[in-house]
């Protein structure tokens, strides 16, 4: 199907071309029909930013506009939602602003709607929303082809609202709740979706459209972390239609971004998450922020991945280096069993008590190797299960941290008083160094190379979840979020009771 906005992607050549970003998304939901005038509202608002508010849009924008905008038979929106996702600093605010203005002054004007049109527009909190919403009515007021119409503005504090002389009001809320709640919303837009960590706004905006037929909710964002929710939500379904055609067909997906795995160097996989390289994105500066990206690791190169590359990473703060672990990570771990002399073994509970991890650690020839002892799913499993397990593995310590969830769990197993347990020649060790300090040792002793751990898809899994929780000056795995983080502190501790054992005794020899 022949797109007269489509253009192909280039990376520069041997006569030296600069390398342009891609104007085609990399993922993107097809159209159900051949995109004219006639079937899209987007090249009318293409018209409208260039005619009206005096702006070009960028290649990509008019692509996005067309798309986007697709219109059904009866006229309606065929995307009821939209979802676009594009590196940052690539001209998302000023498509945004364009696409409410002619809502607000175009596009609610020409229908029989009824009630008042209502446009609303979410930010990260109210001071950006706001933020935004004092530019766009700065943009009406130093536009001439829109002062006939503008109307007034409500400046009280809590009614903030640009009203036009046709009756469309254009009002802003923070990302809660709150946001258009008492009112019917014909048309929305939702900045910075990754920064949903609820669906409490989305529910709120979306139970205010439920009754309008015409409604439309346009969702811009770069890519986020686990705890991005809403975009979540939204991304899955709509992935899983453009993959099977099954599910939402008026849920659309537009993703500028790179390929799962492609290094920060990469100038293909940057041109594909940065569709304005070359033109307002400067391909050399990119490459200079990869490079120290990739030099600190850690959060910087997680931030760099979400926001110029558009890739979805863990954990913006991640404890530990997720290029540093895999790095790690081997299949031939010495057998532990052989060193029970050296072998200390660490148990730790997550905060709601719905999975356990016993991690055992021994320090052999001046590296750390670490390994899964045994999981559990639940308190009575462990209960049933760590007697038998700790026995069979008779190590020369045993530990948890005491401020932990794990010390009821062990409490009850010293009161116990049975003869099995601890078992003979096993040191009960409860970590009496500082959590933070027990916390903050490892990520330095993984990228330093000193210690190394089996491959295991659950420590793994948790290791990419685990944030650091700020506490002052230092700082703790996170245990509230997204799932489970008691592998590692329980990988943390074995390694500090693993690395502070008191050297073994030389052997007796007789004369």
């Amino acid at each position: 199907m022949a797109d007269p906005l489509a253009r192909s992607m280039s990376y520069g050549d041997a006569s030296g071309n600069a390398p342009r970003g891609s104007v085609t998304p990399r993922l993107w939901t097809p159209p159900l029909v051949e995109l004219t005038p006639a079937t899209s509202y987007g090249y009318d608002l293409i018209d409208f930013a260039r005619d009206v508010l005096g702006i070009e849009l960028d290649p990509w924008e008019r692509w996005l506009a067309t798309h986007m905008c697709e219109l059904l038979p009866d006229m309606r929106p065929r995307f009821r939602i939209v979802l676009a996702l594009v590196a940052r600093q690539n001209g998302k605010s000023t498509l945004a602003r364009c696409l409410i203005l002619y809502w607000m002054f175009v596009d609610l004007i020409d229908m029989d709607i009824g009630d008042k049109p209502f446009v609303v527009a979410t930010s990260t909190d109210r001071s950006y929303a706001k933020k935004f919403w004092s530019a766009t009515d700065e943009m009406i007021r130093r536009t001439p082809l829109l002062l006939p119409e503008a109307g007034k503005t409500r400046l009280t504090i809590g009614e903030e609202a640009i009203v036009t002389s046709g009756g469309v009001e254009y009002g802003f809320a923070a990302n809660n709740g709150s946001a258009g709640r008492s009112r019917t919303v014909h048309r929305a837009l939702i900045d910075e979706v990754r920064e949903h960590k609820s669906l409490d706004a989305w529910g709120a905006i979306k139970g205010a459209m439920n009754a309008v037929p015409y409604g439309q909710v346009v969702c811009i964002s770069n890519q986020g972390e686990d705890d991005a929710i809403l975009l979540d939500t939204l991304r899955e379904p709509a992935l899983s239609y453009i993959e099977t055609g099954e599910g939402d067909p008026r849920l659309g997906l537009f993703e500028w971004s790179a390929p799962d795995g492609a290094e920060p160097t990469d100038v293909a996989a940057l041109a594909q998450a940065n569709p304005n390289l070359g033109n307002r994105v400067d391909l050399e500066s990119l490459l200079g922020d990869a490079g120290r990206a990739m030099r600190a690791g850690g959060s910087e190169l997680a931030i760099f991945r979400t926001e110029v590359m558009c890739q979805r990473v863990a954990r913006l703060d991640p404890a530990i280096d997720p290029g540093a672990w895999e790095a790690a990570g081997t299949s031939t771990l010495p057998d532990l069993a052989e060193h029970r002399l050296r072998v200390a073994l660490c148990l730790d509970v997550s905060i709601d008590e719905t999975h356990a991890t016993l991690m055992a650690a021994a320090v052999i020839d001046g590296v750390t190797y670490v390994d899964v002892v045994a999981a559990w799913d639940s308190i009575s499993e462990v209960r049933k299960a760590i007697r038998l397990t700790v026995a069979r593995v008779r190590p020369a310590r045993f530990g948890w941290l005491p401020h932990g969830p794990a010390a009821a769990l062990v409490a009850d197993l010293a009161a116990d008083r049975r003869a099995s347990w601890p078992p003979r020649g096993m040191e009960l060790t409860p970590i009496t160094a500082d959590t933070a300090a027990v916390c903050m040792a490892l990520p330095g002793l993984v990228t330093a190379g000193a210690v190394r751990h089996a491959r295991d898809p659950m420590t793994d899994a948790q290791v990419d979840r685990a944030a650091r929780i700020r506490r002052g000056d230092t700082w703790v795995y996170g245990r509230r979020g997204v799932g489970p983080v008691d592998a590692v502190y329980a990988l943390a501790g074995a390694v500090h009771l693993a690395r502070t054992m008191p050297a073994p005794r030389p052997p007796l020899v007789l004369l």
